[in-house]
């Protein structure tokens, strides 16, 4: 059954039903062109506003907390939100109508595929510079408002947050609205909200921070969700796993190239500005993100898989195999390396400074994502993910052994473990759960993961800076965050599933999709165990 053939109801697919799915109209690539790009040219006449006014505050310095907020920013903002709610609109596809792009299959000509990687990474790229930027724009930010440490410490809270709530929200849309939808939904959004660089008060940056990480968060796992419907199995997972990587170091890259050409010519504000060219291009290139074939053939099903349906059998023990290897991911990310910098530097060695320890994180990711995705395609999935959590805990417990004070080399070396066990887990959980869920639920399940990998930059912070006040220090929070991410690692060896055994084991995708269908029906579950999630090729509709 290929992908464009329609299954059970709300599901992939994966038996052949007797009912046949409605005729459907064709229609344009965009449902509504003209409602869409009369938003988008509102939209950027809302954004070109607030640019001329960052412009004309060359003579304060470009300062505008000195400025206030002038009635033309508020025609502006009204006009930026209603361009992007009216194109937002223009893309949802009407029930009963098929979209008229191409479907990105595995019959796909191999040109049309690697347009789709390039796009799609071109995407992520964009995407990761957002909360990369944060970064480099507080301290003139923190200068130009008078904060203290505590006030500009909500940025960051505000803007992962942000994230979190999109994640949800994007991965639930792309499983309604459609993947191609929420991209542009996502990519809207981005440009909106590149007025933060203009925002005159501290809390009108909070606001724009918590609508771009919604819009961030958003994107990420339905990206995911269309690459693994729009490529044919095989190297696949390691393109995901590549892309992953590569564009989270591309991103940093590009936002740390940015502000050091820029800042010192025009201060922080103008890092949001300069990302504008980079969403034009993105929206502009969306003739070349087709919707998931897949996706269309479930969409004229009626019936909807509930969210829920995470958290019921033979989901349940798959969802706490993946939320717990994504919080213990970001325990360690944003609670314990967030502190190694300055911990480092106060150390008695002080042979490493928070600059370098950045640049050996993003020069390790690309190694580091090679040999995940060599690993992940030739040996096995589960056994790579495993692998990278013992080289985190390794490298963790090393400096729980030596402390901030210990050899030098040793300290030195764990500290590239660490980062190099990090950068593999974050570029393998994302595509692992697009792999692993069926098609139907697919968005959704990859939006859990990622919204539960970033909740850790909520609590991971003042967890960690809690315990380094206690005795022990770097040693006690080395050891805290360890221990979640070996239960993490022991339960994806005990209970992960392996993308590559959905493949070997048709009749267990059969009967997964034909269990999903009961509950789009609202019909008991049998209480059966399930090895595999991912449908095998050619009996859903994922390739």
């Amino acid at each position: 059954m290929t992908p464009a053939e329609p299954g059970p109801r709300g599901l992939s697919g994966g038996q052949r039903g007797e009912e046949t799915a409605p005729p459907m109209r064709a229609a344009s690539l965009i449902p509504r062109p003209a409602l869409f790009w009369a938003g988008v040219a509102l939209t950027c006449a809302g954004v070109g506003q607030h640019v001329w006014m960052f412009i004309d505050s060359a003579s304060m310095g470009f300062h505008m907390a000195m400025m206030g907020t002038p009635g033309t920013m508020w025609a502006a903002m009204v006009a930026i939100v209603v361009g992007v709610a009216v194109s937002g609109f223009a893309v949802v596809q009407p029930r009963g109508v098929e979209p008229a792009a191409e479907p990105a299959e595995a019959g796909t000509p191999l040109a049309s595929r690697h347009r789709l990687i390039g796009v799609l990474s071109f995407a992520l790229m964009v995407d990761q510079m957002k909360p990369a930027t944060l970064a480099f724009i507080q301290p003139g930010m923190r200068a130009e408002f008078h904060l203290s440490a505590s006030e500009i410490s909500w940025l960051p809270t505000v803007a992962l947050s942000g994230t979190v709530l999109g994640s949800l929200v994007g991965g639930r849309a792309a499983d309604r609205i459609g993947r191609r939808a929420t991209i542009l939904i996502a990519s809207l959004l981005f440009l909106g909200t590149t007025v933060c660089g203009a925002m005159p008060t501290f809390s009108g940056i909070l606001v724009m921070c918590a609508l771009m990480g919604m819009a961030a968060g958003g994107m990420l796992p339905v990206v995911y969700a269309l690459m693994t419907e729009s490529l044919p199995p095989g190297r696949r997972a390691a393109i995901m796993v590549l892309q992953a990587g590569l564009t989270t170091t591309g991103g940093y890259m590009a936002a740390a190239g940015l502000a050091a050409v820029l800042i010192p010519l025009t201060g922080w504000r103008v890092l949001w500005f300069a990302q504008l060219p980079l969403v034009l291009i993105l929206i502009a290139l969306n003739r070349w993100i087709p919707e998931s074939a897949a996706f269309t053939a479930q969409r004229s099903q009626p019936g909807r898989v509930p969210a829920s349906t995470l958290f019921k059998r033979p989901q349940t023990a798959r969802t706490l195999v993946v939320s717990g290897y994504a919080l213990a991911w970001g325990l360690v990310y944003w609670g314990f390396i967030t502190f190694l910098p300055s911990q480092l530097e106060a150390s008695e060695e002080k042979g490493m400074s928070a600059a370098t320890l950045l640049f050996i994180s993003s020069l390790l990711s690309i190694p580091t994502c090679v040999v995940a995705a060599w690993l992940y395609m030739r040996w096995s999935a589960k056994g790579t993910m495993v692998v990278y959590a013992v080289l985190t805990v390794a490298a963790l417990l090393v400096l729980a052994s030596v402390g901030m004070d210990g050899s030098r080399p040793v300290l030195l070396t764990a500290v590239i473990l660490l980062f190099a066990g990090t950068a593999g887990v974050i570029a393998l959980i994302g595509p692992y759960t697009a792999e692993i869920y069926p098609m139907a639920i697919r968005g959704t399940a990859g939006g859990w993961a990622a919204a539960v990998g970033k909740s850790g930059g909520a609590f991971g912070p003042p967890l960690i800076a809690l315990v380094l006040s206690a005795p022990g220090g770097m040693r006690t929070a080395a050891v805290l965050v360890a221990i979640p991410m070996a239960i993490a690692g022991g339960a994806v060896a005990l209970r992960g599933s392996d993308p590559q055994a959905a493949a070997r084991l048709p009749e267990d995708a059969a009967r997964l999709n034909a269990e999903l269908d009961h509950l789009v029906r609202g019909e008991a579950v049998p209480a059966e165990r399930s090895t595999t999630a991912t449908p095998a090729p050619g009996k859903d509709g994922a390739p």
